[in-house]
């Protein structure tokens, strides 16, 4: 009998086989259906997602939550133009990442999306200020013509952040708070349609963190762009309206949040948590809820009239 493991081209002709595109949604900030990327680290080749599906909508404020190797921030480097995807469907403001060539993938990343890493050094050249970085991208993108309104959009950005006192200082001036504020800016100099951030506030104590998050909520409120953020603070995760937990490639859970006022006036949030149904009819059960119930292996399952009822097995 043959045990070898399969090959990296075998792996992927199952999940192309496994993963038939569909027609992109251009109604949608982000859509991935059925996402799927192998790669091979170290000589094993590893599934990082496995048929992932997710969808936001234009003007949303995501939260993407998960343990180390869930594939939350593989997912975060496909949607950002980093990574190509093995098989299944991922767009982004309407642009199709599966099929885009080199030239159109540098265009992407320069125009559609901004991106801002977790080290802060990453995200801002130390040799230019602050305004200098973020007219950067300004200026690879349409060269250096329409000066005037390249620096009104940079003020307007430093102004909006509440950094406009800052737009002289270079990196090393500016406290990790600040530089982060910053790096939001560089990142929507070119008014993306979706910024993307792999845990921007995970070296910041949670004072600076929570002024690095209003200002994700004052570019996602007041400029209209949808933000999608990788996270592991409580802090970031608790106060967006929709967090999406992955596990093992796929997400399994989301909470979305909402804000109910009372007879009195007085606003409370609350919120409900859900699995996630995937096309062939599989969810991810909360691990906590399996745990309460010991449940392992195998569960039973009851139809009822407007619910599925799930039982731990009780089969001698």
């Amino acid at each position: 009998m043959n045990t070898a493991s399969p090959s990296l081209a075998e792996l992927q002709q199952r999940a192309l086989a496994a993963a038939a595109p569909r027609s992109v949604r251009s109604d949608l900030a982000v859509s991935c259906e059925r996402l799927v990327r192998i790669f091979n680290a170290d000589g094993i080749e590893v599934q990082a997602l496995q048929g992932l599906d997710l969808t936001v909508d234009q003007g949303d404020l995501v939260a993407l939550v998960g343990a180390s190797g869930s594939g939350k921030s593989t997912l975060l480097n496909v949607l950002a133009g980093l990574d190509t995807p093995t098989a299944g469907t991922a767009a982004v403001a309407g642009c199709d990442l599966l099929s885009m060539s080199t030239k159109e993938r540098l265009r992407y990343r320069r125009e559609v999306v901004g991106f801002i890493w977790q080290q802060t050094s990453r995200n801002l050249l130390p040799f230019l200020t602050a305004a200098q970085n973020v007219a950067l991208p300004i200026q690879l993108k349409s060269g250096h013509r329409a000066a005037k309104r390249q620096r009104s959009r940079v003020a307007e950005l430093l102004d909006a952040l509440d950094i406009g006192e800052l737009a002289d200082r270079r990196p090393a001036e500016l406290s990790g708070g600040q530089q982060q504020r910053v790096a939001i800016a560089v990142a929507m100099a070119n008014d993306p349609a979706v910024l993307l951030a792999d845990e921007p506030t995970g070296e910041l104590d949670s004072e600076t963190a929570a002024g690095v998050f209003e200002a994700f909520r004052t570019v996602n409120r007041e400029l209209g762009t949808t933000v999608v953020i990788v996270t592991h603070d409580p802090m970031v995760a608790g106060e967006v309206r929709r967090t999406v937990a992955i596990r093992d490639g796929r997400t399994s859970s989301e909470v979305l949040r909402r804000t109910v006022t009372d007879e009195h006036g007085q606003e409370t949030v609350s919120e409900r948590e859900y699995v996630m149904l995937d096309r062939t009819g599989r969810v991810q059960l909360p691990a906590k809820f399996l745990a309460a119930l010991g449940m392992e292996h195998r569960v039973a399952a009851d139809l009822a009239a407007d619910h599925i009822a799930l039982h731990p097995d009780d089969h001698d």
